[in-house]
């Protein structure tokens, strides 16, 4: 029980940093309300502790054999987030009164975690820090996935609310334009770290 509660410490306090997956709930927030972003949401709290399973039991082998493969996707990741930067920044919820884009679905959402340079970090640096070797590995990496899920879902529907509550804030076409590409240099910011060798 000890160790569940410090792996929730732990993916609580990852997760509630603003990193890519929050930064763009906040944005389909304000830009989408509650309901269109359930699915993007549930992208992320379901893509994640996939990932977590993934890695646990395995794939942290692979990139230790095939270095370059984790090169190139952290690249393809940064590209992407390059692109949705510009995608934020150049979103617009209304014109002449009809909607002209939408929120990421569930397969993006979750998709997405795959090339997220953060959603890598934390998983492997929650394997490697809460398994250990002396007991089957298996349980432990589906305890971590667990609660990783258990913390996602209640940290992704804080930035959630966040973004709706902005939206009432936010009235004017050029206060959300102002935010989208504030949210947009965000997110670009939070990409500088994992450029770094």
């Amino acid at each position: 029980m000890e160790l569940i509660f410090t792996i929730a410490l732990f993916a609580f306090s990852s997760g509630i940093t603003p990193g890519p997956n929050n930064i763009m709930l906040m944005s389909s927030g304000v830009n989408f309300g509650v309901k269109r972003s359930i699915p993007h949401l549930s992208g992320i709290c379901i893509g994640f502790p996939a990932m977590v399973l993934a890695i646990g039991l395995g794939l942290s082998t692979v990139f230790q054999a095939y270095p370059l493969l984790h090169v190139i996707i952290k690249y393809v990741g940064i590209a992407y987030l390059l692109y949705l930067a510009w995608l934020i920044a150049n979103s617009s919820t209304k014109m002449n009164g009809k909607e002209t884009a939408n929120p990421l679905s569930f397969i993006q959402a979750a998709a997405f975690q795959w090339v997220n340079p953060k959603a890598w970090v934390m998983g492997i640096g929650a394997v490697a820090t809460f398994t250990t070797m002396s007991q089957a590995l298996t349980p432990q990496v589906m305890t971590i996935s667990l609660v990783f899920f258990a913390v996602a879902v209640p940290s992704a529907f804080i930035w959630l609310g966040f973004g709706v509550a902005l939206k009432r804030i936010l009235k004017k076409p050029k206060q959300q334009k102002i935010f989208n590409v504030t949210m947009a240099l965000l997110l670009v910011l939070s990409i500088l770290p994992m450029i770094a060798p």
